[in-house]
């Protein structure tokens, strides 16, 4: 639309139209902020607020009824119903199972491409968030358990303080502009990376019902027509997707989580085109789909799993053992793993301090990876049926984000400003890419 805007004929039309460049000034705008660094997680915060006003409104009712009571099927029958093959899911499952594939999709190329080219492809750039993101997953994970060692029916939730929402974390961070140098964007950046690596795992291990192995042979054959097509050097988009449409389902019938389809098919999209090396596969997908996935499967997501009726509830409910655990690891096990390891690694010369970096910008960083939001409320969905237990998770999650979000933010703003040129010196030679 812009492109159009700045075209002459069409110039010349709207300059009759809006002589005093409304609507331009407007478009320009809105690609202005669609470039925002920041952009998708202001626009996932605002889902998720969204979300909690709609759930202390009349209408929360009619919010659970069309996201749980109404069903959408896709499938094949005949007028007879002999012949009958489809999956039939509410609103909220197909957000969950589907649309989030799509986001799985995007963290496994992501993944990809941070091994083999980017931050995470050497010794020296991948200890340090490594380090970390370990201490990220124990220590929030120990807390969770002391705290709910004794209510069995908790435990399965071990897992949600864990996660870390990369593009939430980001996004705070891209507010305060130059006072956060890229090198502290790049080590969030990896230790989530990291994190999702671990949650993936996790989702595989831990969250995956009884297996249904009849599925799996048609998966497993969609597996081996992706591995021949990375052999074959194939760069078409198009089979890969076909390939991996089949693998979606048959994994979400098997049993297992099926956004697990969308890491294992990113795996084999070739990284260099072998006619062109200039050109990747990977990045070119990668950026394809990130506006696709920032502005529209998360935000969705986000409205879709974060309605809290706070209402309806009482100050109490911040001390349910289930929410406090939450809470608590994320608040405290968060900055106490991610930071506590990092110091200790590099006090003893296992890794180097990030250039430009000051302490408390790093202790700044151990904050932000407790916003778990999109990924906790999603094992949150995988751990828990029960609808009080989920309103415990969204509101554990919702509320520990929020005061790491403004902790972090507020730490980042009036500690002292690092050296930004040594920063920029840092990213001129490293060429690092980091994305959201």
């Amino acid at each position: 639309i812009v492109a159009n805007l700045n075209s002459t004929p069409e110039t010349e039309k709207q300059d009759d139209k809006d002589p005093d460049g409304i609507v331009e000034t407007v478009m320009d705008k809105i690609e202005e902020f669609l470039n925002m660094e920041a952009a998708g997680g202001i626009m996932l915060m605002i889902a998720a607020a969204a979300a909690i006003i709609v759930a202390n409104t009349p209408l929360f009712p009619f919010y659970e009824y069309v996201l749980d009571d109404i069903k959408f099927r896709i499938g094949f029958t005949d007028v007879g119903h002999s012949f009958d093959i489809g999956i039939e899911k509410s609103l909220r499952l197909w957000i969950n199972d589907g649309l989030m594939a799509v986001f799985f999709f995007l963290i496994g190329l992501e993944i990809k491409y941070e091994f083999m080219e980017g931050e995470l492809s050497s010794r020296t750039r991948l200890l340090l968030p490594l380090i970390g993101a370990i201490g990220g997953i124990v220590a929030p994970a120990a807390i969770f358990w002391y705290i709910n060692q004794g209510i069995p029916e908790n435990l399965g939730g071990w897992a949600i303080p864990m996660a870390t929402d990369i593009a939430f974390a980001l996004g705070i961070a891209s507010l305060l502009g130059s006072r956060v140098p890229t090198t502290l964007k790049v080590l969030l950046t990896a230790i989530a990376v990291i994190d999702d690596i671990a949650a993936v795992l996790i989702i595989a291990i831990f969250y995956t019902a009884d297996i249904n192995l009849a599925p799996l042979y048609i998966g497993g054959i969609s597996l081996i027509g992706l591995i021949i097509l990375n052999m074959r050097n194939v760069v078409s988009i198009a089979p890969y997707i076909l390939l991996t449409i089949v693998l979606w389902v048959a994994v979400l019938e098997s049993g297992i989580h099926a956004t697990i389809a969308g890491v294992l098919a990113a795996m084999f999209i070739p990284m260099r085109d072998p006619n062109n090396p200039d050109h990747s596969p990977v990045h070119h997908l990668e950026h394809a789909l990130h506006p696709w996935v920032a502005f529209g499967v998360m935000p969705i997501f986000a409205f879709a799993n974060s309605g809290v009726p706070f209402l309806s509830g009482s100050f109490n409910d911040l001390f349910d053992s289930l929410t406090l655990g939450i809470v608590l690891g994320l608040l405290l096990g968060k900055p106490i793993g991610v930071f506590g390891l990092m110091y200790l690694a590099i006090i003893f010369k296992l890794s180097p301090k990030p250039p430009g970096t000051t302490w408390a910008q790093i202790f700044s960083v151990s904050i932000l990876c407790g916003i778990g939001f999109t990924m906790s409320l999603f094992i949150g969905g995988l751990a828990f049926e029960d609808p009080e237990q989920m309103k415990s998770v969204r509101l554990g999650v919702l509320s520990a984000s929020l005061c790491a979000a403004v902790t972090a933010y507020a730490i980042l703003r009036f500690s002292r400003p690092s050296d930004i040129a040594d920063s920029n010196v840092y990213e001129q030679d490293q060429k690092v890419k980091y994305s959201s």
